[in-house]
């Protein structure tokens, strides 16, 4: 009894054409999805990363998240030459406001709010626009003594007079100023010109 079926097994193993066995169709996507999830995981991956055949709300959060990154990693933003004399001339009028409606003149308080609003022009100030970051310094500080010096003087002779005088009291303070937006503007001006030379 034995060896009839022994016979057909032999035959059975003959007769089949080498190689993998084919499997039915739609067996290996049901051997590979989860309870409760469809579709293979090549598709659940491309849906959890954001792909098009993920849900609306995933690819929304992708998006966002996105960019945020470019947004974080991006450049700042750059002034042209009229963006860095407008920052400039309200930069120092506030400081020089603050400085006066607290301490009564302009003093410390204005000497370093200058620092600070020449720091911000000369790195924010675009490559080509580089040298309106140390001339916008002193028009805008020269303006904040005329606007907002105690010392009002009448008359086109006593203004001229009355500035002078300002600016020779704070003239520490101005040339600290300025010369600190003429380093990083020429600091910036040479390492571009080395990456140039560099390519």
């Amino acid at each position: 009894m034995i060896g009839p079926y022994v016979g057909r097994v032999e035959q059975s193993i003959r007769t089949q054409p080498p190689g993998p066995r084919r499997r039915a169709p739609g067996r290996g996507a049901a051997e590979a999805a989860v309870p409760g999830q469809s579709g293979p995981p090549e598709s659940r991956l491309r849906s959890a990363s954001g792909g098009r055949t993920g849900p609306p709300a995933l690819q929304v959060l992708h998006r966002l998240l996105t960019a945020r990154r470019q947004r974080a990693g991006g450049p700042p933003a750059r002034l042209t030459a009229v963006g860095t004399g407008v920052v400039a001339v309200a930069g120092t009028l506030a400081f020089a406001a603050v400085d006066r409606l607290v301490f009564g003149g302009l003093g410390v308080l204005f000497g370093l709010g200058y620092l600070v609003v020449c720091f911000q022009l000369a790195v924010r100030v675009r490559y080509p626009d580089l040298p309106a970051a140390p001339i916008c310094g002193p028009i805008a500080f020269a303006a904040a003594l005329v606007l907002l010096q105690p010392d009002a003087a009448h008359g086109v002779t006593g203004q001229v007079v009355a500035l002078a005088g300002g600016l020779a009291l704070r003239a520490a303070w101005l040339f600290t100023g300025t010369g600190l937006a003429a380093a990083i503007v020429t600091a910036r001006y040479v390492a571009q010109r080395r990456r140039h030379r560099a390519r």
